[in-house]
């Protein structure tokens, strides 16, 4: 078929340029294309299998012949120097002999179609640009009639002529109404559909993913544009309640509501129609004695309804002003719409759903926070609670008041901390360079009215890392609070500071009961399990939570009635590595 479909341009061609040729040079070049039209017809007959020649015979015969002529009508130009009259009379009669057997090939292969279709973007233009031509050319027309019956005043009659047609053709290039109703014409008169469905989707799907305004008001917008209405409102049904109007475009907002049980919402849900309201006027029987409400019954500027189906469900319903044009509402025009409902209720869907899981963001995180409140505080009861315990005994001993007025400021700057938190103002938490050795002295001292006593065993020097201070502080301090409860009194618990690479480690080791393979690997790091009656298991996940947060991890390492060990490795700060 490539083959055919050269020979046949080079033969249109030919055709096309049908004047008779005056310079050596055409003669040549006309020569040689006739050349290889007989050339491409020859190799295309040889080419196509035997069995399947018959379909092409005659186009290769209709085609050769007119190349075959040329062949001979430009050889004899070429010979004699000049273009015979009588053989170029002649070229037309065997043009018109070659049309039958061309007719015949097409009856033949009734499939051979160029697949071609014109824009109808290029089609609108091009009518907007051949009418715009034609009204200047009769403009022009007329100026030069009155300049020419004139006299003295024809200059500036013409002048006059010239632009006021030159502003009203602006002004109806620029209208929207005539621009609709050219469109209407086009697709009526050119094309067997109203749309090009292709370049609707991509128009309908680019203005419902764009960013120039809120996508209520984009989904009005895209709807309307379908069938040129310059003016929409969306109502959505929000909350479980009933349908409110939530946006508008160029259309006053309506405050009253829509029953999401009423019969318009009813229809629109059981039947999923686009509701025409001239119609519904002219014949309710066809919309089964539907009852609209007051303000879309009496009103008259909103032509259609269009309801936005999330699959069998009614999610909302766009109002429409009337067109521009006139509109045919045919089965066509009701699909397209209906269409593009459904694909506007699932972008408006979506964005509920973005919106509710935020909120649900919000509310988890406010409650992970007071979670994680209640359980600070929750140790913070413990050690005010071994403090108070250990004052009966002690309460004579000067060393033993020293400790207790420091754990309790320290226990009161953490509460304080505390309600910082649960301010809705708070900033976020900062991170830091931290000198851990500091850190972990202060630590134990405020852990050393403990029973067993928390020990700093051995401390490397000068091991910063970037974290807040808060922060991991509650988190050491979470896990001191947890091996000396899980140690018996005669025990022991003690911590060291190592350096391990561009790491340090906290290492954090006890007597206690330790834990199996199984509760570490299932239970430990799980929010809410504990093993204790008091405790709400959330310890342990918070501290590893925090540790991953900045760049680093906890390890475990324990048995059965052997102990348990925590490290916790965070990255060395830049300077200090």
């Amino acid at each position: 078929r490539g083959w055919l479909a050269a020979a046949g341009g080079l033969a249109l061609t030919s055709w096309l340029a049908a004047a008779e040729p005056r310079p050596l040079a055409a003669i040549i070049a006309r020569l040689g294309m006739s050349v290889l039209g007989m050339l491409l017809v020859e190799h295309l007959y040889r080419g196509t299998p035997p069995a399947s020649r018959w379909g092409i015979k005659f186009a290769c015969l209709g085609i050769g012949a007119l190349f075959a002529y040329d062949f001979y009508l430009y050889s004899e130009a070429l010979l004699f120097r000049r273009v015979n009259q009588e053989i170029w009379a002649a070229r037309g009669i065997v043009n018109a002999l070659s049309v039958p057997l061309l007719a015949l090939a097409v009856a033949r292969n009734p499939v051979w179609t160029a697949g071609l279709s014109l824009s109808r973007q290029i089609m609108f233009r091009s009518a907007a640009l051949l009418g715009s031509a034609s009204y200047l050319l009769a403009m022009a027309a007329s100026a030069w009639y009155l300049r020419y019956i004139g006299g003295v005043w024809g200059t500036l009659m013409q002048l006059a002529c010239l632009s006021g047609a030159a502003l009203l053709l602006s002004g109806l290039l620029f209208s929207g109404t005539v621009r609709s109703r050219l469109k209407v014409f086009i697709s009526k008169h050119f094309y067997q559909g109203r749309y090009d469905y292709r370049q609707e989707w991509q128009r309908l799907t680019h203005a419902l993913a764009e960013d120039s305004a809120t996508l209520p008001q984009r989904a009005i917008q895209a709807v309307a544009e379908l069938v040129e209405s310059p003016a929409g409102l969306l109502w959505l049904r929000r909350d479980g309640a009933d349908f409110q109007a939530v946006a508008r475009w160029n259309m006053p907002l309506q405050t009253a509501t829509e029953p999401a049980d009423g019969a318009l919402c009813g229809f629109l849900a059981q039947r999923g129609w686009v509701v025409d309201l001239p119609e519904w006027r002219a014949d309710p029987q066809r919309y089964g004695m539907l009852g609209l409400p007051a303000w879309l019954a009496d009103g008259q500027g909103v032509r259609l309804v269009v309801p936005l189906m999330l699959e069998r469900s009614l999610f909302g319903f766009i109002c429409l002003a009337p067109p521009r044009a006139r509109l045919v509402l045919n089965w066509e025009v009701c699909d397209v719409l209906k269409i593009a409902g459904r694909q506007a209720a699932s972008y408006l869907a979506y964005q509920e759903s973005a919106r509710s899981l935020a909120v649900a963001r919000q509310f988890e995180s406010f409650n992970r926070m007071s979670t994680f409140v209640v359980h600070d505080l929750k140790n913070l009861v413990s050690q005010l609670s071994l403090l108070l315990a250990n004052a009966e005994r002690h309460k004579a001993n000067p060393a033993f008041q020293e400790d207790m007025l420091e754990t309790l400021a320290h226990t009161l700057g953490k509460m304080r901390s505390l309600l910082l938190k649960l301010r809705r103002d708070e900033v976020a938490e900062l991170s830091a360079p931290l000198p851990l050795e500091p850190l972990l002295a202060q630590l134990v001292r405020a852990c050393a009215q403990l029973e067993p006593r928390p020990v700093l065993e051995s401390c490397e020097p000068g091991l910063v890392v970037l974290a807040n201070r808060q922060r991991l502080e509650r988190v050491i301090g979470h896990l001191i609070q947890n091996a000396v409860e899980a140690t018996p009194r005669g025990g022991r618990v003690a911590m060291r500071l190592l350096r391990r690479d561009a790491a340090a480690v906290i290492e954090l080791s006890d007597t206690g009961h330790g834990m199996s393979e199984q509760f570490i690997r299932e239970r430990l790091f799980q929010p809410f399990e504990s093993t204790k009656s008091a405790g709400m298991g959330i310890g342990v996940f918070e501290s590893r939570e925090y540790a991953r947060e900045i760049g680093g991890r906890l390890e475990v390492s324990s048995a059965p009635s052997h102990g348990t060990t925590f490290r916790l490795v965070l990255p060395l700060h830049a300077e200090a590595a």
